[in-house]
């Protein structure tokens, strides 16, 4: 058996919004390998998510390997906020982005997909949101920390939960994190390292539970920076590449295909023995603990 043969293969992708982020070079990976790709959109970014699968200027961004441009099997919206419709705030409901739309919640999106496929053998969480993200964690109201907690860790969770019930064993469940989990980043605020801790402790509980339960392995990629558009709404996304770049011991950019090819592997039958973890794709800079020499006199030479 051959196991980059993925034509039988049904992935749901939550998280895709536009074609600049992991999660759109996730979907063209498993694409070029014949898997049916389904898509959880937030709401607000349809639209957008829409107009990049039509519009000519964007065609070199949608071309697979084999000519061909991507095209998801199903688009859903989906706020993970909230696990059914009956959570939603009347306001939202109430919303022109909203309104009018099936149901938007994780059950909601859960059954669609249940509805239309039968069955599902990858998820793949591509979702990460918090409101003071620019505030210092010390400045981080109750409202804002719980946000980011419940839109970038708890979703995963109830993704898992819900998606469960639809999976065979030797299923694969994959999330993505970042070093702000363990280590200091400044400017990485409003919660969101401590949403990406728990985020990673949420994997190795799942990772067991969801094992002994139905064999289904739960993984997470530590991905170093990338000019994302939500990375850009950080507002220090060059520095952190830059940084990255001098301080690690490959010396590239990181690229989404990079992420999305170490998905692949860990989706696979070749990683059929990896649950629990937290892989790094980052070129080595996690495992660095002070700049190197070159950074040292290139920030000497600027003072």
């Amino acid at each position: 058996m051959d196991p980059w043969d993925l034509k039988d293969k049904v992935v749901v992708i939550a998280g895709i919004g536009d074609d600049q982020g992991f999660a759109w070079a996730i979907a063209k990976a498993f694409k070029n390998l014949g898997a049916k790709v389904i898509a959880g959109t937030w709401p607000p970014l349809l639209g957008i998510l829409e107009q990049i699968l039509v519009n000519e200027k964007f065609s070199e961004s949608r071309r697979l390997k084999n000519g061909e441009e991507l095209s998801f099997d199903a688009i859903y919206p989906l706020d993970a906020l909230y696990d059914t419709l009956d959570a939603v705030p009347f306001e939202v409901k109430e919303n022109k982005r909203y309104k009018g739309l099936q149901d938007f919640s994780i059950s909601g999106f859960v059954s669609a997909v249940a509805q239309d496929f039968k069955k599902v053998d990858i998820v793949i969480h591509a979702i990460a949101n918090a409101k003071e993200i620019k505030n210092p964690l010390s400045m981080t109201s109750r409202e804002g920390y719980l946000h980011a907690i419940s839109a970038s860790s708890y979703s995963f969770v109830s993704l898992c939960s819900h998606f469960k019930n639809l999976m065979e064993p030797n299923g694969s469940c994959l999330t993505l994190t970042y070093r702000a989990a363990d280590q200091v980043i400044p400017g990485y605020g409003g919660g969101m390292s401590s949403a990406k801790a728990a985020l990673e402790a949420d994997v190795r509980y799942l990772a067991y539970e969801l094992g002994q339960e139905k064999m289904i392995r739960v993984n997470a990629i530590s991905a170093g920076p990338l000019a994302s558009r939500a990375a850009r709404a950080i507002g220090m996304i060059d520095s952190m590449i830059e940084y990255s770049f001098h301080n690690s011991p490959i010396q590239r950019d990181l690229e989404a295909e990079d992420v999305a090819n170490t998905m692949l592997f860990l989706a696979s039958p070749l990683g059929k023995a990896i649950t629990g973890q937290v892989l790094f794709v980052d070129h080595g800079l996690g495992v660095m603990g002070r700049p190197t020499q070159k950074m040292i006199q290139k920030e000497e030479a600027l003072v």
